[in-house]
């Protein structure tokens, strides 16, 4: 297409006539790979007599064409641009990114960062050339533009990817410390000048981001760009053309110079001039840096903070920026001994003004309440706020000077109380004791800590905090319920100060203000969380939801959710005649969450707070999991959630879903046709993009099988049996997927089996030949034990039908002889390597033992040898590691400990002797250990590390899976199998025996004597179960 003809095509994409618009669109998707398209492009951007519109259409395409062609993301992917034109593209764009205005030059800078970052240094070799070049002529501004682009490649990379920025900086430092220092000295500087060192400043703090470029470790060149630094730091900013207006000030080029400069100071302070912080051939560096530059930045910052004591204009990010400069100084002795002189006046002066409400703050709260909120509760807020910064410079002084200076900010604060009781209603400084309380509220942790003000704490709430709830002014009645929260756990001498405190917070929740309503909710879950008896909360338990439900109608904030999770956490099973309408009002609040932050993608509190209604989503499923019938009344309310999110459109909130549909079939009575629906969904997500959920999607897989054995197997249309083939055998073969990607495969495998025990005989060959294949390439050992567990399995589903395959594949003796190495394997502690779990454990005596069964042409008496001492050995180990589990148990509960916690699964070999103890299970307990196992089924798909030679508990964890063999006790079966040899065979069991040495003959023979005990044991409890249910 010519230049004209693409032209009109642009023109056309601007049509207010959506006909028009979209034929235009489907002519540029349609020529948009022809050749010299992007080049044409470019040649509009930069054609000056061409209409600015169609220039902005022409460098929006230009932009997106190039973030998704130049480099594509699969580097097999045919190359949609051509060489030719990449190298035209280069070299123009270059030329014209500093001459086209700023709203183009946007554009072609996100052009140039993806060109940059896919071809320099390699297809660029001439790039940094060309900037040096441009340094020295009157392309500066476009050769800074590049340069930063460039430097910024490099601004978070460490090692090796750091290389070419060295070569980066030798070459242009030098040139930019010039320029730097021409454009300083300058008299009356244009905004062009205050561009043009902002550059400066970027490329500066990008190439020192992580590390301090070795041209800068001589003494000269880093003293030379300090006192530049330090000149833009204590020059005023031009008063000629600063804008009126707070938004375009904050933004104007000046004071971006001097936030940029301010950054810059505060990273070489914090990162490299901290002695603590810095390896032994930094240390001489940071001498270097406290003695000559860390006191003298201090005093600027200091002078520069002391203008808004005057009533001068500091943007806020500068003030933030300088109160983490001072918070850091605070601990350092050097540093405090300078700032002490002028402590008081900057506590008291500045940074205690800082803390109270504000005329912004009055004009936001009146006129965008909801945006009050957000800033309120939003931690990106924070981290510009000079508020918070202020808060921290308390919090860091007290901390850190407290004997000093604890004492005399008290008593400023008292000293408002003072003043604020004694004056009049219409001259009280309601902002000051606004402040008073944050700084109270801020510090509580100290307060509650430290005597004298410990035992005043409650007297100063009743006298000065409480009495704010019915304030006139709104902002402190959000401070009081804010500061109650704060303390709402100390120990009320009067609990009728607290039962105040509390119907004051629930009030507050009906407040016309709509930051006091949500302050009050905040503050209402500490106070949850400090009831020891919920009678007090119980009463007004209705309203209290009802409250919650219709805040979160106006507002998308997490913490609301927070609130909720706390008070079904907290009342447990007594939520179950609210279950239904709280998953129905989070439902809602979910759907307009998402359609918030559909709406708009900057929107991160929609997000957040949609992921926080599906937690309490679960967190109420949890509360109720002894009443299935609920899972039954909750399900249509659910199922749309699960369905939609389920596909690609839930990829932020996966992980919460997949939750919730544990939940759902697991405790729900039966699972439903509907619930079924989501297998299918599930599947084509692991197979398409959900990879990295395996773990997480496992868990309801296990589920559908386990408790729906029945429709898995019969059903045909899905047919779930082939669809669970194709997508685990498509995982196994995937030679790209590491080995900790593929872990849950052979689980499900396991699952199968075990559940599915003489009904899925068709699928043992599959299944077994892909386990081998994988565990001919596996490096790592817990796969490997994942993998020889899937055999195990098979043995103990038919051994007679599993050996056959194994002998057809033509691997049985390698598969056993790698099987027997790993279980003789131990690390150098002397604790075994492999099958560490109890459950591991379990599953490779079933196997075994099964082998035990076969006949001699199956299984030659050699081998049957090797398998029984490999079989007593292994029981002996799981004996000892059940009794040790069952020991620490004890001690968990005798600490009040919940007992859910798992024992790690090393065992002591030396202690055969000592006989296991096993948990009764009655009534109540039976529904505990159901949610237990849910709990510790999910916790099983963490992954683990193997390398990891401490053995710590957080490694490998016993879980319970719930799965057919749970009721399969190895040493009854152990025994039992034997006998049947006995009886059938014996002399194949005489000969067995005699061949063994006392050792194992001293095993057997205790083996033997446990199974009749544990026989007991089972009877016992089958017994006590019984009696239980017959009672009930």
């Amino acid at each position: 297409m010519d230049l004209p003809s693409l032209v009109v095509i642009l023109q056309a994409a601007l049509s207010p006539n959506p006909n028009e618009r979209k034929a235009a669109e489907q002519s540029l998707e349609q020529f948009q790979y022809a050749p010299q398209h992007l080049v044409r492009l470019l040649q509009i951007i930069v054609d000056n007599n061409c209409d600015m519109g169609v220039r902005q259409v022409a460098c929006i395409h230009f932009k997106n064409f190039i973030a998704k062609n130049w480099s594509p993301l699969d580097s097999d992917a045919q190359q949609k641009i051509s060489q030719s034109d990449k190298v035209v593209v280069r070299d123009h764009i270059l030329v014209f990114v500093a001459q086209v205005p700023p709203l183009l030059r946007v554009q072609l800078g996100e052009c140039l960062k993806t060109i940059i970052h896919s071809d320099y240094p390699e297809q660029w070799s001439g790039l940094l050339d060309w900037v040096k070049h441009n340094l020295q002529d009157q392309q500066v501004y476009g050769a800074l533009f590049v340069l930063r682009i460039l430097s910024r490649k490099y601004e978070f990379k460490s090692d090796e990817e750091r290389t070419p920025v060295h070569r980066i900086v030798d070459e242009t430092f030098p040139q930019l410390l010039n320029i730097f220092n021409r454009l300083v000295q300058i008299v009356n500087p244009s905004l062009e000048v205050a561009d043009l060192i902002k550059l400066i400043c970027k490329i500066f703090w990008s190439s020192i981001y992580l590390e301090i470029p070795q041209q800068l470790y001589d003494q000269n060149v880093f003293n030379a760009w300090m006192m530049l630094f330090l000149n833009v730091l204590e020059s005023p900013v031009p008063s000629e053309g600063q804008p009126v207006d707070p938004e375009l000030r904050k933004s104007w080029g000046w004071w971006k110079v001097k936030k940029w400069t301010v950054h810059i100071l505060n990273r070489l302070y914090t990162r490299f001039g901290d002695l603590k912080l810095q390896n032994p051939a930094n240390r001489a560096f940071s001498q270097m840096f406290q003695k000559q530059y860390a006191g003298k930045i201090l005093e600027c910052h200091l002078n520069l903070l002391n203008v808004t004591r005057l009533g001068g204009y500091l943007p806020d990010r500068v003030i933030n920026l300088i109160l983490q400069y001072l918070s850091n100084s605070i601990s350092k002795n050097s540093m405090y001994t300078l700032l002490q002189p002028r402590v008081d006046i900057l506590l008291f002066e500045i940074v205690f003004p800082l803390m109270c409400f504000n005329d912004n703050d009055q004009k936001l709260w009146e006129e965008d309440p909801h945006e009050y909120v957000r800033k309120g509760y939003d931690i990106i807020e924070d981290l510009y706020s000079p508020r918070t910064a202020s808060m921290d410079f308390v919090t860091e002084l007290i901390r850190k000077r407290g004997k000093e200076k604890l004492h005399k900010f008290i008593q400023f604060i008292v000293e408002i109380f003072k003043r604020y009781d004694a004056a009049p209603a219409e001259y009280k400084p309601y902002r000051q004791k606004d402040g008073a309380l944050l700084a109270i509220g801020t510090l509580n942790d100290k307060l509650k800590q430290n005597e004298p003000y410990k035992s005043e704490l409650e007297r100063m709430l009743v006298q000065h905090v409480f009495t704010e709830f019915s304030s006139p002014v709104g902002h402190l009645r959000a401070k009081a319920a804010w500061v109650a929260g704060q303390y709402a756990q100390i120990n009320f001498s009067d609990q009728n100060n607290f039962r105040k405190a509390l119907q004051c917070v629930v009030s507050g929740m009906r407040d016309p203000e709509l930051p006091v309503r949500v302050d009050s909710v905040f503050a209402l879950r500490s106070f949850v969380e400090a009831c020891e008896v919920l009678d007090e909360i119980r009463p007004i338990l209705p309203q209290l939801l009802d409250e919650l439900f219709k805040l979160m109608n106006e507002v998308e904030n997490e913490d609301l959710v927070f609130t909720l999770e706390t008070i079904v956490d907290k009342f447990g099973e007594e939520m179950a005649p609210y279950a239904l309408g709280l998953c129905q009002n989070l439902a809602a609040a979910f759907w307009r969450c998402m359609n918030t932050s559909e709406a708009d993608e900057a929107d991160d509190a929609g997000a957040l707070a949609a992921v926080g209604c599906l937690r309490a989503i679960s967190t109420i499923l949890e509360s109720v999991s002894r009443l299935p019938h609920l899972f039954v009344e909750v399900e249509p309310t659910l199922l749309p959630i699960m369905r939609r999110m389920l596909t690609t459109d839930g990829q932020e909130v996966f992980e919460e879903v997949l939750e919730i549909v544990s939940y759902m079939t697991f405790f729900s009575p039966t699972i439903s046709l509907d619930m079924w629906n989501l297998w299918p969904l599930m599947m084509e997500a692991l197979a398409d993009w959900a990879i990295d959920f395996f773990p997480n999607i496992l868990v309801p897989l296990d589920n559908y099988i386990s408790s729906g054995t029945a429709h898995f197997l019969t059903c045909k249309e899905p047919n779930y049996q082939q669809s669970l083939w194709n997508v685990i055998s498509s995982i196994m073969e995937d030679k790209n997927l590491e080995d900790s990607d593929i872990e849950p495969a052979p689980k499900l495998v396991e699952v199968l089996f075990q559940n599915c025990r003489g009904q899925v005989d068709q699928w043992v060959e599959p299944y077994l030949r892909i386990t081998v294949e994988r565990l001919h390439r596996t490096e790592k050992s817990y796969l490997k034990c994942l993998l020889m567990q899937v055999i195990a399995d098979a043995l103990y589903y038919n051994p007679v039908l599993t050996l056959g395959i194994l002998q057809k594949l033509g691997v049985a003796l390698e598969i056993f002889n790698l099987w027997f190495h790993m279980l003789q394997q131990v690390k150098k502690s002397g604790m075994r390597a492999n099958f560490k779990r109890e459950h591991d454990k379990k599953v490779c005596c079933l196997g075994l033992t099964s082998l035990l069964g076969l006949p001699a042409d199956q299984l030659p008496e050699d081998a049957l040898g090797q398998v029984f001492r490999a079989t007593l050995d292994l029981l002996v180990a799981y004996k000892d590691q059940v009794a040790e589990a069952a020991k620490e148990e004890e001690v968990e509960e005798d600490d009040d400990m919940d007992g859910f916690q798992t024992d790690d699964a090393d065992e002591d070999e030396n202690e055969s002797d000592k006989e296991m103890g096993v948990d009764a299970e009655d009534g109540d307990e039976a529904d505990s250990k159901k949610f237990r196992k849910l709990a510790e089924k999910v916790r099983e798909f963490r992954p683990d590390d193997e390398d990891d030679e401490d053995d710590s508990d957080d490694d490998w964890t016993d879980e319970e899976l719930q799965s057919p063999i749970d009721d399969v006790d190895p040493f009854v079966f152990f025994v039992d199998t034997i006998k049947v040899m006995q009886s059938s065979d014996p002399l194949r069991f005489q000969n067995l025996t005699q061949a063994l040495d006392f050792h194992f003959q001293a095993l057997a023979h205790g083996v033997a004597q446990h199974a009749e005990l544990r026989r007991a044991e089972i009877e016992k409890e089958k017994l006590e179960k019984a009696l239980v249910a017959t009672a009930s």
